[in-house]
């Protein structure tokens, strides 16, 4: 018996014993099972290498900051469980994923070669793989679109569980990231299941860092200097008090006048948070300005409108007399219509 592909060996001759073909046979399977076996110990190394080579450039992806370090540092002593459970996650998510990856790529050229070497004719079969990927390709380019969407996503460390995102599609918590999916809560409680390959862009509203901005107004008339020290006041008692001081990262800045209204202007307050406390330290500004204003007489504008009320010449005015028990001024008498033109102010 002989490998196919292999050189036959002769017929047995006359003065060639059977002892001698079983040799032959022997020697054959003999060398054909080493090269197969050196192929898979080839494999088997190739592969423990590749993986540990994935397993230090994923950590070493894992350890670089995202931030700037001074942020950093300062985020990571806010919520340093957090940070290492996110870190720990993407970790083990991608280099599962891409030791996967090496694993079949690897054992299926091993395979193709051990085929080979059992004498197997590989051209069908190459030819009906070609074949049939080109048919899954086809059929199935937007589940593969979402799988490598998701793995750039957990690579890149673009969001995570707990972060809040505008996918475009929705907005929301993120509570699950996977290959294929995203799943977030919106703040009405709507679960929305999001395919990775259809977010074309994404804003994470509560990485690294966020930004509480509050266009203060104030009225027309008011000093605008004596404002912004106020504002700069209570910016930096709430920045180095205790009861929100903790999620402001930076100096608060007072910007300057940032709009001109017809009933006054709004002086803009930037202060950097950690991530998702905006809105709690900027609900805090607005108690304590609120109470800043009133003590130091800076007037928050109110709207102002005029009303114009039109009146036929002869009609008679009537005066409605106020009543005593709410304190009301006496509304003065208008004067009666001049002419039935347009209405004087």
């Amino acid at each position: 018996m002989h490998l196919p592909g292999s050189t036959a060996a002769p017929e047995p001759a006359a003065g060639r014993s059977l002892w001698d073909v079983v040799r032959n046979e022997v020697s054959t399977w003999g060398a054909a099972s080493l090269r197969i076996a050196l192929v898979v110990v080839v494999a088997v190394i190739l592969r423990a290498l590749v993986h540990r080579a994935i397993r230090k450039l994923v950590q070493r992806a894992i350890s670089t900051p995202a931030v700037p370090e001074n942020l950093r540092q300062r985020l990571m002593d806010s919520a340093p469980a957090i940070a290492a459970e996110r870190r720990r996650q993407r970790a083990e998510t991608v280099g599962s994923v891409l030791r996967s990856i090496a694993s079949a790529v690897i054992f299926g050229i091993a395979f193709t070669t051990v085929l080979g070497e059992l004498g197997v004719d590989l051209g069908p079969i190459i030819a009906s793989a070609g074949i049939l990927g080109v048919a899954v390709g086809f059929g199935a380019q937007n589940l593969v679109k979402d799988f490598l969407t998701g793995i750039f996503v957990i690579l890149e460390d673009q969001y995570g569980v707990g972060d809040v995102i505008d996918a475009g599609a929705a907005t929301g918590v993120v509570e699950t990231v996977g290959l294929r999916t995203t799943r977030l809560r919106s703040t009405d409680g709507t679960v929305w299941h999001v395919r990775n390959g259809e977010i074309l862009r994404v804003g994470n509203r509560s990485q690294g860092w966020s930004r509480a901005l509050l266009d203060v107004s104030i009225a027309d008339g008011t000093d605008v200097e004596a404002a912004r020290a106020c504002i700069k006041k209570v910016a930096d008692e709430v920045w180095k008090g205790d009861a929100v001081g903790a999620f402001v990262l930076e100096e608060p800045e007072v910007c300057g006048v940032e709009d001109l209204g017809i009933d006054g202007g709004a002086i803009r307050l930037v202060v950097r948070t950690t991530p998702l406390e905006q809105e709690t330290v900027a609900r805090e500004l607005r108690r304590r300005l609120r109470d800043a204003f009133e003590q130091e007489g800076i007037v928050i504008p109110s709207p102002q409108r005029s009303v114009w009320l039109r009146t036929e010449p002869s009609a008679v005015p009537v005066v409605v007399p106020p009543d005593p028990s709410e304190g009301v001024p006496p509304v003065a008498e208008p004067p009666a219509p001049q002419s039935a033109g347009p209405p004087q102010r």
